[in-house]
């Protein structure tokens, strides 16, 4: 078969993808390299098309076996995918995040991202609860898009591991969470309750709350909360950034559930 071009229609409208209005007027999204790929082949019935370029397809034959890729060039990869440089593999697949409601029916760990605008932050997060254990996370208010080609590729497979809500409205959420017997602690710099001191609130079936990258939670959402946790910084830096306080704080998280034999 001779690879498809950069002009052949089926990998222009595959190109429309990189919109986030075309995602999600479609429901469909691009998953960039091979832990994308892979992670998507393992979701049943979401892989709509593999494209894949003429080496990519030889050297990664396991991983597309029964997949049917479409062969394409190199410039044609391209178009498909925003990595510097492309790892032959992009595919089309289908949306499956899933209702709030259903995050919120089950125990465990929910971590809530509100206006988190990073793609790179997202899916960072998003690695960091599938490695903790988190049950669920729910991209709140005016959050990225979680199909980001960079969301997807920071997650390094964790999008298609991990269930995922989007919610518009994070006043709403934390409330209703709060109603199905969530406890919801905002992490928060200026927090009146010390992460290493915290517990007896970790063992219960905590909601985290998570900000916007450069200004932190808003006021109205902070007070929401049940309880807002301060990270202790013991040295000279002025705070932590989004990943590694959403890391310390679910990982704390993990091991007072473990503790307890969840």
């Amino acid at each position: 078969m001779t690879p498809l071009t950069v002009g052949n229609a089926r990998v222009k409208e595959a190109r429309k993808l990189s919109r986030r209005s075309v995602r999600t007027e479609r429901r469909l999204f691009l998953a960039d390299g091979p832990k994308a790929v892979e992670g998507a082949l393992e979701v049943p019935d979401r892989v709509v098309e593999v494209f894949a370029t003429p080496s990519a397809a030889e050297q990664h034959a396991a991983l597309l076996a029964g997949a049917d890729a479409t062969l394409v060039d190199d410039r044609a990869l391209a178009s498909l995918s925003d990595a510097v440089n492309p790892a032959g593999l992009v595919a089309v697949v289908r949306h499956f995040d899933q209702a709030v409601d259903d995050m919120l029916d089950a125990n465990g760990m929910l971590v809530i991202c509100a206006d988190i605008r990073d793609p790179g932050n997202a899916g960072t997060v998003l690695r960091t609860a599938d490695a903790a254990g988190a049950h669920a996370v729910v991209f709140a208010g005016q959050s990225v898009d979680p199909y980001n080609p960079k969301t997807v590729r920071a997650s390094v497979g964790s999008l298609f591991h991990v269930p995922f809500a989007i919610d518009s409205d994070p006043e709403g959420l934390i409330r209703n969470a709060q109603a199905n017997g969530w406890v919801v602690l905002a992490a928060d710099g200026g927090g009146e309750v010390d992460l290493f001191e915290a517990d007896d609130l970790l063992n219960q079936r905590v909601a985290w709350l998570f900000g916007n990258e450069a200004w932190g939670l808003p006021a109205e959402l902070a007070e929401l909360a049940d309880h807002r946790v301060r990270i202790p910084i013991h040295g000279r830096a002025e705070s932590l950034n989004l990943a590694t306080a959403a890391a310390l704080c679910l990982y704390a998280s993990a091991r007072s559930l473990r503790n307890q034999g969840h």
